[in-house]
């Protein structure tokens, strides 16, 4: 039997087995749970997405009607196997939020490139003054995980290059900054998610700079199970009608 060791991430008290401190993390194939979370993936992002057909169409009309321009975004991810995906989500920064240096203060641009967010963000849609980064127009869409919709019909559905479940997809200089080449490969093992262990249980409290993040990502590519998918997804449920941990 495994050894089994308690963790602390984030506050939570965690068991999983015990990793060993070799040069290589071995990867645990689940052929049979990587099936079955397809076929999950396929009927419920369906479902869904008919049901969002709606909802879909007024945030794209309510951000139009706030920021001239398309109301989708789409940014390019490391996912499965090291291969580049497009990950769709709704816009909720103003058009020219990629031009990092004329629209952040050189504190935010630091606190960004170590984060890879900000918690007052300038950029957002309806800010207007210090502290609107809660608050604004789209603080809201992030703070419901509204910008993350799109991902169902597109990323899940269609091209299949994402998971309900799964680590949150990253750019590739945020996973060379933040991951040892051994974890990079793990990481990469499995598809991303449009929620996952980190985002549904932490988030802003678990960050890059104190190793937590890293710790609850890697945690559930260890730990991965039916079980598990389903707690992360009632959590992300409870955070996002409490608007907890988000930003």
């Amino acid at each position: 039997m495994a050894e089994l060791e308690t963790i602390e991430i984030a506050g939570q008290q965690l068991q999983t087995e015990a990793v060993p401190q070799t040069e290589t993390i071995e990867f645990q194939p689940k052929p049979v749970y990587d099936f079955f979370k397809r076929v999950f993936d396929i009927v419920s992002s369906l479902i869904v997405s008919i049901i969002l057909l709606i909802p879909l169409g007024i945030i794209s009309l309510l951000i139009m009607s706030k920021d001239k321009g398309s109301p989708f975004y789409s940014h390019k991810r490391v996912g499965k196997n090291g291969i580049e995906l497009n990950v769709c989500k709704f816009r909720s920064m103003r058009n020219g939020a990629d031009d990092l240096e004329n629209m952040l203060t050189p504190e935010q641009l630091e606190e960004y490139r170590r984060e890879y967010k900000i918690k007052d963000d300038p950029r957002l849609i309806g800010y207007e003054k210090p502290g609107d980064g809660d608050k604004c127009f789209g603080a809201r869409l992030r703070r419901m995980s509204l910008d993350e919709l799109p991902q169902i019909p597109i990323n899940i559905f269609l091209r299949g290059d994402m998971s309900v479940v799964g680590p949150r997809p990253i750019i590739q200089s945020e996973l060379e900054e933040n991951y040892t080449p051994e974890e990079q490969k793990l990481l990469l093992s499995v598809k991303p998610g449009l929620t996952g262990y980190w985002q549904a249980y932490a988030r802003n409290d678990a960050l890059y700079k104190d190793g937590e993040r890293q710790k609850m990502e890697l945690y559930y590519v260890h730990n991965r199970s039916f079980l598990l998918d389903i707690k992360i997804i009632f959590k992300t449920v409870s955070s996002v009608l409490f608007e907890k941990g988000a930003n």
